[in-house]
């Protein structure tokens, strides 16, 4: 008897317990989690194609890309327009243009032409001269946009916003790291989770020279643009009038452009393809370096390559690196070395030197005589940095990041002077 009363105790005991605890798991399910929003913005055909405004300069707000061309410097406004900066004299830029195009995100410049998104559009500007640029074309429909609503429009991008959540035990939502809400709105706890956008030589003319980070790149006569797993080819031997030439199809993921003598080197999050540019209209494939899946910005200088890896970003990695990869064989591209890194982004080779934007851990600077040692000779704390320009023929490296566009002397790479700056304004 006593054996059977300890027996229906403890089913007691134990029977209040587990309401006990269901109570507990239930007050802690009711509660508030904070997510990144990301709000769906759509644009019509008429909101996309508003006349290009040459507006006096204004203030950097959200720097990104940055490209230079003769003695100017021009800054992408994140979707909104183009700073163009006179550069004649380093120690002293000035911002003299600001050329508002909805959707920018990218440029490209030979003979006095430049070539900008605009959503779905590549619009040509002159820009002879910088503080009255002048547009003269604008092809229509050449890149794709994430969805097409048949009232909304164009699906162009995900604006991000952080927003807290309300969720019970008895929402399906309820656990979820990311969901989708009614009405197109992506929610998750990972900003690096934002939904994939699908869009985004011997020439007698001069052509600028882009940062590691671009996805416009132009070799000789043609100018090459990812869009989504694609990149056209534009003929722009009548520089004013770019022709679509040709699209080759690469890999759902790529994301930079870096041209190297008559070679084409594609960054993926997935790897580095390497295209032969003899037939500059139809590239051929050479061969693909796979690695870690991370966003991957590339720079080529003789027989090596240089790519950063980063996690963080819609390319959901886990790597933060510099990989250095043999390309003696193009066909066979091997890894050399993985350097670790904070959170690397673009980067820039000089001589014998490599210059490496680490993201918030700063600007830094690696001599390349041994490859397998590399060796670290100065690092530019306090400032996060994006995207760097080695400035041909001069000791100047251009480096925009969070807080604004930065000029560094160069010409002792192991003490690098800045020498100039232009700060964020918000």
């Amino acid at each position: 008897m006593k054996n059977r009363w300890q027996t229906i105790g403890l089913l007691l005991i134990l029977t209040g317990f587990m309401f006990s605890f269901s109570s507990c798991l239930k007050d802690s399910c009711d509660g508030s989690t904070t997510f990144i929003r990301f709000n769906p913005i759509y644009k019509t055909v008429d909101e996309i194609r508003q006349d290009i405004q040459i507006l006096p300069a204004r203030s950097l707000k959200n720097p990104g890309k940055i490209y230079y061309y003769k003695d100017h410097i021009i800054v992408n406004e994140l979707r909104e327009g183009l700073h163009i900066i006179d550069n004649t004299d380093p120690t002293n830029p000035l911002n003299v243009s600001f050329v508002q195009i909805l959707g920018n995100v990218d440029m490209a410049v030979k003979g006095d032409m430049m070539y900008v998104d605009n959503y779905i559009d590549l619009l040509t500007i002159d820009i002879s001269d910088p503080r009255n640029p002048v547009v003269q074309n604008r092809a229509n429909d050449v890149f794709s946009s994430l969805s097409l609503h048949q009232e909304l429009g164009h699906l162009v991008y995900y604006e991000q916003t952080e927003e807290t959540v309300e969720i019970e035990c008895s929402d399906p939502r309820w656990g979820s790291v990311s969901f989708w809400e009614r009405g197109g709105a992506f929610f998750d706890l990972n900003s690096s989770s934002a939904p994939t956008s699908n869009t985004n030589g011997s020439s007698a003319l001069p052509s600028g020279v882009a940062g590691s980070m671009a996805r416009f790149a132009i070799y000789n006569d043609f100018l090459y643009t990812i869009d989504n797993f694609d990149v056209d080819v534009f003929d722009i031997t009548t520089v004013s009038d770019p022709a679509l030439e040709n699209t080759f199809s690469v890999s759902w993921d790529i994301e930079t452009l870096f041209p190297y003598e008559d070679k084409m080197f594609i960054g993926a999050a997935s790897g580095m393809y390497i295209y032969d540019l003899a037939n500059a209209s139809n590239p051929t494939y050479l061969s693909k370096f796979e690695h870690a899946r991370a966003c991957d910005p590339v720079f080529v200088k003789d027989n090596y390559a240089y790519v950063t890896l980063r996690d963080g970003t819609p390319c959901e990695g886990f790597a933060n690196q510099l990989d250095i990869i043999d390309i003696t064989s193009l066909t066979n591209p091997t890894l050399v070395k993985s350097y670790e890194m904070a959170n690397p982004h673009g980067l820039s080779i000089k001589g014998n030197h490599i210059y490496i934007c680490d993201g918030a851990s700063g600007l830094k600077v690696y001599n390349l005589e041994d490859v397998e040692d590399l060796d670290l000779t100065d690092r530019v704390k306090n400032f996060d940095t994006y995207d760097i320009i080695s400035i041909p023929g001069k000791d100047i490296a251009l480096v925009v990041g969070k807080d604004g566009l930065y000029q560094f002397d160069t010409s002792d790479p192991s003490d690098l002077k800045e020498i100039s700056s232009i700060d964020i304004n918000r």
